[in-house]
């Protein structure tokens, strides 16, 4: 600890344990034990370790529990805004993605569906729902459409690996997508499925991808849990 630093103590303190969580120094489930000991072996003060101990359990990284103690969780996904998938993002993250499928059938469009797939409104499309887990924790909500007959699979496939991996296994190349991203409260379905209580804020995104010939071949809306999940963006000057 710099006690020099205009940045206060919990905050480094805070830094130092989210670093040691993100690089898998800290692994899921441990303890950190109490604040009276973690204040003793750092020479800080009692307030300070539980100001920064509560930053991380407002970030989800650390979670109380009674007669336990302050334990580790898993670490916070940052994705990358790129053309990738959560299944993939997971993986490179060492979080054992899995997934539940919902629901999957060939239903007509609507005309926001048909709109962003460029097919008529009403035309069969394939509507695939799931729960994206890590190390059996809900992360997302996903709901997407493809094109009717782009890909033979079933909730098998689904469940096995991610929708990209699966696209590229049939020969279809990913090319560029537009996407939305932005955030909102959750109803009371969403926050049963992904653990939270009601009105707990989730991200949203809004993707549609098109393969190398400018054809849509997937128009995907999820959402995300914000106390495990953040976007990260690269910001460029123009020249």
């Amino acid at each position: 600890m710099d006690r020099g630093s205009p940045v206060p103590l919990y905050f480094q303190l805070a830094q130092q344990l989210e670093a040691a969580i993100e690089q898998g120094k800290l692994a899921p489930g441990s303890l950190l034990g109490n604040e009276i000991e973690l204040a003793g072996r750092l020479g800080l003060s009692r307030p300070t370790v539980r100001q920064a101990i509560q930053s991380l359990v407002d970030k989800g990284l650390l979670v109380r529990r009674r007669g336990v103690g302050t334990q580790v969780v898993h670490s916070q996904v940052k994705r990358p805004l790129e053309l990738s998938s959560l299944y993939d993002d997971l993986e490179a993250a060492g979080q054992q993605p899995a997934t539940r499928v919902l629901h999957y059938a060939v239903e007509p469009a609507t005309a926001t569906v048909a709109a962003a797939l460029g097919v008529p409104e009403g035309s069969d499309v394939l509507f695939v729902e799931r729960l994206r887990l890590a190390h059996g924790e809900p992360m997302a909500h996903l709901r997407n459409h493809l094109p009717s007959g782009l890909l033979t699979l079933g909730s098998a496939e689904l469940e096995r690996t991610g929708l990209y991996r699966l696209l590229r296994g049939a020969g279809i190349t990913l090319h560029s997508a537009r996407q939305t991203v932005g955030a909102r409260a959750a109803t009371a379905e969403e926050a049963a499925q992904l653990a939270e209580p009601q009105g707990a804020p989730l991200l949203t995104m809004e993707r549609t991808t098109f393969d190398d010939t400018g054809r849509a071949i997937e128009f995907g809306s999820h959402v995300y849990r914000a106390s495990r999940y953040a976007f990260e963006f690269q910001l460029l000057v123009r020249p």
